[in-house]
């Protein structure tokens, strides 16, 4: 009998004590955006894609962007990822906005499109993430997998 109480306090201890979470990431509506904010990140995914087509890229100045987006989107390093990005999916068309989340803890606003290409074999998305400056802190392009049915 007194086995059977000290594990039942022991699991109810165990569960009182587990933290609870608090959502920290939010997504939000198109309306609720500074406008400044949704047209930057459409501007600069945007203009980073149609360096692949036109393979010439205008790098970021420090008034769009954070000092790690302007020393990691360097020219040669764009190149070598349109090189294959073009090679898998060819030419850049449009950006379509699928959903932006608001991080409460940073601040950051992530806005994420879908990336429409010549061939539709591969899917990929465009993360474009603005900070309180509004300056980009982050720019990443993803792989989107099927789901299978």
């Amino acid at each position: 009998m007194k086995k059977a109480i000290t594990v039942f306090l022991s699991v109810a201890l165990l569960f009182s004590c587990k933290s609870k979470k608090h959502d920290t990431i939010i997504v939000l509506k198109s309306n609720d955006i500074e406008i400044i904010k949704s047209n930057k990140a459409y501007a600069l995914g945007k203009r980073l894609l149609e360096a692949c087509n036109t393979s010439k890229f205008k790098p970021f100045s420090s008034k769009e962007a954070t000092e790690s987006v302007i020393k990691n989107a360097t020219i040669e390093k764009v190149t070598e990822v349109c090189k294959k990005v073009n090679f898998r999916n060819g030419k850049f068309i449009s950006l379509s906005l699928i959903d932006i989340s608001l991080n409460k803890t940073t601040n950051d606003y992530t806005f994420r499109y879908a990336i429409e290409y010549e061939k539709k074999l591969y899917k990929r998305e465009l993360f474009v993430t603005i900070n309180e400056e509004n300056k980009v802190s982050a720019i990443a392009t993803k792989e989107v997998k099927e789901k299978p049915l």
